[in-house]
């Protein structure tokens, strides 16, 4: 570009969050100048092409949070656009599997939120749940008929597809090294090229932190990467069950733990659990990267949350390290799964923003600079929320950009 134009927006990330915000800017401002910027050669390359594929109903989210009402809209908004453009999806619906008396007590306390959420479950008792899915055990269970299955790397696609047609640009391989704000614009420096817009949305996803320090923004988290592992049903399996197959899950855990998924083609994961990563866009098991750790372990907020969650935490290592305790998480809810049914299939990432007293950001948290907003937390289920999210995003940066003219 000349050194002297200036885009109206600069959108930085190309994950579904990114791409559904710059696609919201250009449908808002069609007559503006918007640019995507995105570091990896394709869109959707981490968190968004890492994930189970669920497009999730919000059984588990606290009412009147941004999470509960995003993806309440994000699960209508999602269907309707992939009926609008012809990507594969289905409703299969989900259950929440009890299989202790404990657990019972927790899925009426689950109902209750889903009632103030007005989700419409149906709570089904052993008789009930053994009929629907006669390879699945438990005392009783919540189904949840609106939840479904997609391929989010394709609604993103199509999403980018979209936002070009509309005039909207995108530069792939372009990696932010730098961010430069004054009085009337933000510089947005990369390895190869400068650009300059009137203002920047950053949805950097496992750089989120990292990005919103390049403007010395003043913030008290850290993106902490969680690796979830997952395995891969033999194709022999891929009838064992019709639903998604959840537990119920612990209120003092932080993640929801292992589940039976069945995927947009046809085949069933097994997972994830949730351990400690060393390298935040580290997929393999050992993968390590000295930055990321050294600021990982720099961080006063991981030792309160390690302290916090040191059994859990132990018992997903341990997991991690021995197949046959993962195999023991599935086997509570369906024990015809053996250990080499289990194969290997890629692991995803989870940005997970920790405060520095431990606690884990569970909402969707932004900071914000005269010129910029950052999208600093956007947890599950943020792919089925994308559009909502996208929109929500496009107004705060719409109001703050038209304050600076």
């Amino acid at each position: 570009m000349n050194k002297d134009e200036i885009y109206d927006y600069v959108v930085l990330g190309g994950g579904i969050v990114g791409v559904s915000t710059a696609l919201a800017l250009i449908t808002k401002h069609p007559s503006k100048r918007v640019l995507l910027l995105e570091k990896e050669k394709s869109f959707a390359s981490h968190q968004t092409g890492h994930n189970s594929g669920v497009i999730h109903a919000g059984v588990y989210y606290q009412p009147g949070s941004l999470k509960a009402q995003f993806c309440k809209e994000g699960l209508n908004e999602t269907i309707n656009f992939c009926k609008l453009h012809n990507i594969p999806y289905e409703q299969c619906g989900k259950l929440l599997v009890a299989t202790s008396d404990l657990e019972l007590s927790r899925m009426n306390e689950l109902h209750e939120k889903c009632k103030k959420n007005k989700i419409n479950v149906k709570v089904l008792d052993q008789k009930q749940l053994n009929k629907l899915e006669p390879n699945v055990i438990g005392l009783g269970a919540l189904l949840v008929k609106s939840t479904g299955i997609v391929n989010y790397k394709l609604i993103t696609k199509k999403m980018s597809e979209q936002y070009e047609s509309l005039g909207g640009e995108s530069i792939l391989d372009t990696e932010v090294i730098n961010l430069k704000e004054d009085t009337d614009k933000i510089e947005i420096i990369t390895k190869n090229e400068r650009f300059k817009s009137k203002y920047l949305v950053c949805c950097a996803g496992l750089m989120a932190d990292r990005i919103a320090r390049l403007l010395s923004i003043k913030i008290d988290f850290q993106i902490v990467p969680f690796r979830g592992e997952y395995f891969k049903l033999a194709s022999t399996h891929n009838k064992l069950v019709k639903h998604l197959i959840y537990p119920i899950p612990d209120p003092s855990m932080p993640f929801l733990g292992v589940h039976l998924t069945r995927m947009i083609d046809g085949s069933i994961t097994v997972g994830p659990n949730a351990v400690l990563g060393f390298k935040r866009e580290g997929y393999n098991k050992f993968n390590f990267n000295f930055k990321d750790t050294f600021q990982m372990i720099s961080f006063i907020g991981l030792y309160r949350v390690l302290l916090k969650n040191i059994k859990s935490g132990l018992y997903e290592m341990k997991n991690s390290l021995f197949k046959s305790g993962y195999l023991k998480e599935v086997q509570k809810y369906s024990p015809s799964i053996k250990l080499n049914d289990l194969e290997p299939y890629p692991a995803g990432v989870r940005a997970q923003a920790v405060l520095k007293d431990g606690s884990l950001v569970h909402d969707f948290l932004f900071a914000e600079s005269r010129r910029s907003i950052h999208v600093c937390n956007a947890p599950s289920p943020a792919a089925t929320s994308a559009i909502p999210i996208g929109r929500y995003i496009t107004d705060k940066a719409t109001k703050a950009s038209n304050q600076l003219n």
